[in-house]
């Protein structure tokens, strides 16, 4: 079924589970085409608990 043939409960419903199970939101912005900002909103709507910031470029602060 193509995303716009989705009801926005199941577009909700289908970017948290692909996020819970390691997407970054990058890669969700590049499979629904959707922006950045309306991917991460989308993902706060649908209750998703959002993972820290991280990645190749992410250091922790010495102590």
């Amino acid at each position: 079924m193509s995303e716009t043939n989705k009801s926005r409960e199941e577009i909700l419903s289908d970017l948290r589970s692909d996020y819970e199970s390691g997407a970054s939101i990058r890669s969700l912005v590049a499979k629904t085409g959707r922006s950045y900002g309306s991917v991460h909103s989308m993902l706060l709507e649908s209750g998703t608990r959002m993972r820290s910031r991280g990645g190749p470029n992410h250091r922790r602060r010495a102590s």
